[in-house]
């Protein structure tokens, strides 16, 4: 089987050997394994955009390359239009040559991919909607012109579109998916799976319970970009009330970014330096101690797809308090499996006081959140791709 990736991320050849994105090359192993042979059809770049980047691992059969354009303009639409022509003949011709097809979406490329497909009815294909889904939110117009020829069975047949989280009203094309970070293998290497221990409490256990007594330590992690997309300064001043109102309280923030500076300017003016770290860029390993040792994470982003970190704390029962972004309300369970945040300070605080005062109702948080995201494993995510493109 030969098997066409179509997308807008690029491929980064670099002193001759080619790049993607680390988490993208990853997944992307997994659809290389159940293939014969893969094709991308997207832009290569030739020098180092300071993307994260992992070396490909697996054989790459062909690359149709295609031109960046950009659409946020009228004089840009204007410059995009020879470009997307030439695009949308490459696109035709390798999906014509291909035997499935997978498109990444949304981004400018997936947008003519979506409109060539609709010429191609009967070969399979999938298409995984990396952005938010949610039907209510505001969106470019590109975006949701993506959304409405995907889950349109008349126009796209024989598709399969992977989306997170689960929407009501959604039309027979579209499958609620997932990411995950852990095997079941580094489970059991990196973790006590069955007993662990997180600070004061034990959780998933259902027998005698330690006490979260008052006055004990709370300790708080950021895992994410320092952008104002994720609002990190927001995490800060959530956790700076809580030690005004006496609570003992530390933060760790894993991660770099163009706010850093700001962010330190503002943990030395407010004195905050003895209980919120700033700890940079982390490895994985690392990030995993910081859940386990962690009782929150908060993550008050402002655009998510399937943010994984909220996932990766409650694998290790670190209860996530979150935006209600696209499908973070899904995750958390409408607030069973963790925190959904207002955005108003003062609510946002409340919220998270009462939870440290009830310690069963922590406990019973932490509990939901591991037995839900421990079905997300990389098995179980290499075992759904291999069923796609045998279906």
């Amino acid at each position: 089987m030969k098997l066409l990736v179509i997308s807008s991320a690029p491929i980064v050849e670099l002193n001759g050997k080619l790049h993607l994105y680390a988490p993208y090359e990853k997944e992307m192993q997994l659809w290389a394994k159940y293939a014969d042979a893969i094709q991308f059809c997207c832009p290569i770049w030739r020098e180092d955009k300071k993307l994260l980047i992992a070396p490909i691992s697996f054989k790459v059969d062909t690359i149709v390359a295609l031109q960046e354009f950009d659409i946020t303009s009228f004089s840009n639409k204007l410059k995009a239009l020879p470009l997307a022509f030439v695009a949308l003949v490459k696109i035709f011709r390798a999906i014509k040559q291909a035997d499935h097809i997978h498109l990444r979406c949304p981004g400018n490329i997936a947008l003519l991919a979506c409109f060539v497909q609709i010429l191609f009815p009967n070969k399979p294909k999938t298409a995984k909607y990396a952005g938010n889904w949610d039907p209510k939110s505001q969106q470019p117009w590109s975006y949701r012109l993506q959304k409405w020829i995907l889950s349109n069975p008349f126009l796209t047949r024989n598709m399969q579109v992977l989306v997170y989280g689960e929407w009501e009203g959604s039309s027979k094309n579209v499958k609620s998916f997932f990411t995950a970070t852990y095997s079941e293998e580094e489970i059991g290497r990196l973790g006590d799976w069955e007993n662990l221990r997180l600070g004061e409490f034990e959780i998933g256990r259902q027998g005698d319970k330690e006490k979260w007594r008052e006055g004990d330590e709370v300790r708080f992690l950021f895992v994410g970009t320092l952008s104002k997309g994720k609002q990190p300064l927001y995490v800060i001043q959530l956790v700076e009330e809580l030690h005004k109102k006496g609570k003992k309280v530390t933060l760790e923030l894993y991660g770099e970014g163009v706010l850093r500076k700001e962010l330190e300017l503002y943990i030395t003016q407010n004195k905050l330096e003895s209980i919120i770290t700033l700890k940079g860029n982390q490895t994985k390993e690392t990030v995993l101690k910081g859940y386990q040792n962690s009782h929150f994470l908060i993550l008050p982003s402002k655009s998510e797809g399937w943010p994984k970190v909220v996932a990766e704390a409650m694998f290790w029962g670190c209860v996530p308090i979150a935006s209600p972004v696209s499908c973070v309300s899904y995750m958390m369970g409408n607030g069973n499996r963790g925190i959904v945040l207002q955005e108003v300070l003062n609510q946002d605080v409340s919220q998270i006081i009462t939870i440290i005062k009830d310690q069963d109702l922590y406990q019973k948080m932490a509990f939901e959140g591991q037995t839900w995201s421990r079905q997300f494993t990389t098995d179980k995510f290499e075992a759904e791709i291999k069923k796609l493109l045998r279906e």
